[in-house]
């Protein structure tokens, strides 16, 4: 089998079509963000409706986010033989209808088959026909173009957080719920019957980096090693990332930090507002840098950085304004998974499954959910301290890192020439 080398970025692009996708993509990801990041402010009033313990209302999102993506070969084999525009309008659809169903339920079941079922389907549709369209779509600009559409996946709740805030206050739980989830599946929806996949009358740039010929069905991708070593890779790197992201605000108070003051803010909510941000833009910022000097090198800076970066946090833990700094600087080393993954997987496997292989890629964030969350609150519990916790996290990202270089660099090269 023959290699597409890497071309000059600077081809010129003969369409625009691909880039009004890509902003498509973008709405419809922003459209679906909600669900996930906003939950938070729904978690009291619903606690109160209900009348039960918080841990029980919290079933709901990891019901979401297990549905979301374990589900996601089915989902994008759905997509890869239906079509985006279809099934991403279907997707954003039964989002919004999980928020508007879930305002009228009435026990915790109702709220896990409505909020729970409905929007970890309908998000878990729409992230992964989104990233199969702009593998598809961007030869070139595989890494950025992922990594832009990942980050509104993020960036959308920063535009709702407020609104939805004030609504909540002002019309209570169920009246939100109702208009935003009317609004959001609307807008998403229409954004994904403009979308469509590239066809032969597209004009398209050559790859960008080194990217096989092949084109892989699942079943034969999942026989090979360089899936599984991906799988792997993209395991350890979810779960230590969500270790952190999940355990946040109890580290963050256990260190003493949480409420100290820093500009004017306090420490702990000031933190999660900047690392949302560098969350989200080092999903293209790395894929930007992956489609200039590949991807195992990104991966391997990325990973070794995000390292160095808990690293960091750990040894000046009890200084508020650095824990805010760093903390930022750490969300940044992690998020660009979401952006070099998918696109390193398309250039191994290619572009015809795109949408259904990076499905069952993607379940490794679903592992990740599991672990991060329980596995460090249970370490913690026994050790009595975080640093055990951290000192894994470190390990795996080195690990990860180092795998990157000189594993999977040289196995993917072995795997597209045989």
């Amino acid at each position: 089998m023959s290699v597409t080398t890497a071309q000059p970025l600077s081809l010129p692009v003969t369409s625009s079509t691909r880039w009004i996708q890509l902003g498509l993509g973008l709405i419809a990801m922003m459209s679906i963000s909600s669900p996930q990041y906003v939950w938070t402010l729904f978690t009291k009033p619903i606690q109160d409706a209900l009348g039960v313990p918080l841990s029980a209302v919290q079933v709901t999102l990891t019901i979401l986010i297990v549905l979301q993506t374990w589900l996601s070969p089915m989902q994008g084999y759905l997509v890869d033989k239906f079509g985006p525009k279809f099934l991403i309008a279907v997707g954003c659809i039964l989002s919004g209808l999980g928020w508007v169903t879930s305002a009228y339920a009435t026990s915790l079941t109702m709220l896990y088959l409505t909020y729970g079922l409905f929007c970890g389907v309908g998000t878990g549709i729409v992230y992964i026909g989104i990233i199969g369209l702009m593998v598809r779509w961007f030869p070139d600009r595989r890494g950025l173009a992922t990594g832009m559409v990942a980050a509104g996946y993020g960036f959308g709740a920063i535009a709702t957080t407020f609104p939805i805030d004030t609504m909540l206050k002002s019309a209570g739980y169920q009246h939100t719920l109702v208009v935003f989830g009317i609004i959001m599946g609307i807008v998403g929806a229409l954004a994904a019957l403009l979308m469509r996949a590239p066809d032969s009358t597209d004009a398209l740039p050559p790859p960008a980096v080194m990217t096989s010929s092949k084109s892989v069905a699942p079943q034969q991708m999942l026989k090979t090693k360089v899936f599984w070593l991906m799988f792997f890779m993209m395991s350890m790197m979810s779960t230590g990332g969500l270790m952190v992201i999940l355990n946040f605000a109890a580290f963050s108070r256990s260190f003493g930090v949480a409420n100290v003051m820093v500009w004017g803010l306090a420490a702990l909510p000031l933190a999660l507002t900047v690392d949302r941000i560098t969350n989200g833009l080092t999903r293209p910022f790395f894929g930007w840098v992956s489609d200039r000097i590949g991807r195992e090198n990104t991966m391997g800076i990325a990973f070794l950085f995000e390292a160095v970066a808990i690293l960091c946090l750990v040894l000046v833990r009890d200084n508020a304004m650095l824990f805010v700094i760093l903390s930022a600087v750490v969300f940044f080393g992690w998020g660009e998974i979401f952006s070099l993954f998918p696109s390193t997987l398309t250039d191994t496997f290619g572009t015809k499954n795109a949408t259904t292989n990076y499905g069952f890629l993607y379940m490794a964030q679903g592992v990740g959910s599991v672990l991060g969350g329980p596995l460090a609150a249970l370490l913690f519990e026994k050790t009595g301290s975080w640093l055990p916790v951290f000192g894994i996290i470190i390990t795996m990202d080195v690990v990860t890192g180092l795998l990157a270089l000189f594993v999977l660099k040289p196995m993917r090269k072995r795997y597209a020439l045989g």
